[in-house]
This record gives structure tokens, sequence and C-alpha cells, in this order.
């Protein structure tokens, strides 16, 4: 849209996420990716792969940002998007100074109320109750997209090895060390097998004699020459499951990441909603209580005038407060009530993330077929 290239760091954009929540708190902001892994906890990634799925966290976070209808208007994310200057944090502050909150802004803030249901609070409890469980049931489809993924990546290793094997053999008698053998056509990450090394063979490039207790008729030398041969194939078929391995993570698991990011957004926003607006609403209620109790107290056991006229004064600024938290309360409806329709907007991507699985099975085993098939005649020749 801007037709610029910036550059940002982390940092960068998590002061970015930050000023976005406090101008739209009332609004599904994405969550960013944690920049480092946690300390303690288990996990089977390189830091490598933390890295790389930082990468893309973070580039769904601005993907989802930028679609936003509300967002995609604002100085904010024109400033992250386009400013070239070195102190990108420094300006988003200043920006967020210069308009403040979006009920500070939005013209229609002080008048939500009248465009509310009247159900809303009914409403708001099955909407969220739906999308936690449409939430639930795409992450564990993402986790199964994951384990498919990794599987066809491990397929391709092992594909690989067994064409190896074919190629050049190993002689059980020697044991030496693991040697690591690039393999591009794996995963960016996993561009290195830990194979074994290349000691005297016994199959493919096998060119000792044979015994003289073979018989003159063996056509063990033809075989073992066709056996080098077949690795080919099998180095083929190992690309062709990478290849899959790239398409389920790309088209599927990635997809299912950003529905999922979004889903979780918004069950982060029912939660600011009730633990954020309602409850400092409830809270200068109970003030407010508080000080009428002991204005009935003053007006019973007589008090200095000065008292008396600071504690109407400052249950005069309470009812304020609590006008403006009522007002706040009804725009936090008002804009829960927008975003809740903009996720059911986007519900039917999940057909088009079904049908790019389906899609690269298809395309995958269409492929691979197509290697077995030309492999098959092949065989028929060794015997």
């Amino acid at each position: 849209r801007y037709k610029t290239s910036v550059y940002r760091r982390y940092s960068d954009f998590d002061v970015f996420h930050e000023v976005l929540l406090q101008r739209f708190s009332y609004r599904v902001v994405p969550a960013m990716p944690p920049k480092r892994m946690l300390k303690g906890v288990l996990t089977s990634i390189s830091e490598r792969e933390f890295i790389e799925g930082r990468r893309r966290g973070l580039g769904r976070f601005i993907n989802l940002v930028a679609r936003h209808p509300i967002f995609s208007e604002d100085e904010l994310l024109k400033t992250f998007l386009t400013f070239n200057g070195s102190d990108v944090q420094t300006k988003l502050r200043d920006a967020y100074k210069r308009t403040g909150d979006e009920f500070m802004t939005n013209r229609i803030a002080t008048q939500a109320k009248e465009y509310l249901p009247a159900d809303i609070q009914a409403q708001f409890l099955t909407s969220r109750e739906v999308i936690k469980n449409i939430h639930n049931s795409f992450n564990r489809l993402r986790d199964r997209a994951e384990t498919m993924a990794e599987r066809s990546k491990e397929n391709a290793a092992d594909l690989l090895m067994f064409g190896r094997e074919l190629r050049y053999g190993r002689d059980n008698s020697q044991h030496s060390p693991l040697v690591t053998v690039p393999c591009p056509e794996l995963h960016p990450f996993a561009k290195f097998l830990f194979l074994p090394p290349l000691p005297r063979s016994v199959l493919g490039s096998d060119g000792s004699s044979l015994p003289s207790w073979a018989s003159s008729q063996s056509s063990w030398g033809a075989l073992r020459q066709s056996l080098k041969s077949l690795s080919v194939e099998f180095t083929v078929l190992s690309d062709k499951a990478a290849q899959q391995g790239r398409r389920e993570e790309d088209d599927v698991v990635e997809k299912l990441s950003l529905f999922l990011d979004l889903l979780q957004s918004y069950r982060d926003l029912c939660e600011r909603h009730e633990k954020g607006v309602l409850h400092e609403h409830q809270r200068a209620l109970h003030k407010y209580g508080v000080m009428k109790r002991q204005m009935m107290s003053a007006t019973v056991q007589p008090k200095e005038q000065a008292s008396v006229e600071q504690l109407e004064s400052r249950i005069v600024q309470q009812e304020n407060a609590i006008q403006t938290m009522e007002l706040r309360n009804y725009f936090s409806l008002f804009c829960l009530h927008q975003e809740t329709q903009l996720i059911f907007i986007y519900l039917p991507i999940t057909s088009h993330i079904l049908g790019a699985f389906v899609n690269s099975q298809v395309q995958g085993h269409t492929e691979m077929g197509q290697v077995w098939n030309e492999l098959q005649p092949k065989l028929g020749c060794l015997f």
C-alpha cells in the first residue's frame, strides 16, 4: 500500500504494539510473539528455529494489524510502515500523545449506547463461547498439521538416506563416526543430515571382484550397478517430500497460525473488557457509595463548612468519573460488537485453509506418485 521498505527491530515492534494497545484498547490487537525462549522450559527447537518462528509471528502480527479496517487508517500504522528516521519509537509515542485513545477521538463514542442491541450482554456471552470453542478446535488442528509437516521432512531425510545406501552402501564391519552431509532439499533450518561416512562399499559402488564360490552365471555385478542408478530416483523422492513439508508449513500451518492469532486477540479483548472497563466502573461506583455515606454522616453530625464543601466537590468529581466510565463501558461494548462481527466475517477463511490442506496433499502425492511410477519399470529390469 505505502510502497516503502523500512528496517524494524523487535523493540520497534514492541513499542508499536504498546501504543497500539493504548490507543485501541477496545479492539482486537494481536499479541506479540515472545522475544526469547522461556528459561527453564524444556524444548526441542533450536535458537535458529525459535528466531524463524518469531519472524513468522511478527509477520502475522503486522499482517493482521494492516488488514484491520480501523488500524489501517490510523497514523500509528502509517508511521510504523513508512518512517525512515532513526528513532521510530519516539515518533510512535509522540503520535499517540497527539491523538490519545480511540474514545477521545471517535465521533460516536458518547452516543455508543444508542447503537447497541438490547440483548448485547447475552450476545457477547454467546459469541465469546462460540469463538472460544472454535479457537480450541483449530488449535488442535494446527498441532496435527505441524506434526504432518515434520513427518514429511523426516520422510525426506529417510528417502535420501535410503538412496544413499543404494549408491554407496556400508560395510557393517567398520564403524566410523557420523558426518554431516549437505541436504539443500530439506527445510532451510535442516540443511544438514547426520549421515554415516562413506566406508568401503558393499552395494552400488562396490568394485571388488566376486569370490570363486559365486556362480559364473551370477548377475550380481550388473545388479549392483542397477542399484546404484536407482539412488537418483530416491534423491528426487526426497526432494518431493521436502517440498511437501514446506507446502504444509507455508500453506497450512502458517495460515492456521494467522487465524488462531486473530481468534486469540479476540479472546484477549473479551478479557480486557471484563477486567478493565467493567472492573474500573465497579470500583468507581464503590468509591462513590463511600463518599455518599460520608456526606450523609456529615449532615447528621455537623462538621466544618470547608470539609463539607470539599466532600461535595469530591462527590461531583466522582459522579463525572462514573459518567465517563459508563460512556466508556458502552463504547467498549460497541467496539466489542463490531469486533465480533469482524471475527465472524473472517470465519469462512477456514474453508480456504482446509482447501489449501487438501491441495497440498493432492499435489504432494501426485508428484511423488509420478516418481514412484517411473521407478517401478526400472525395478523390473533387476529380476
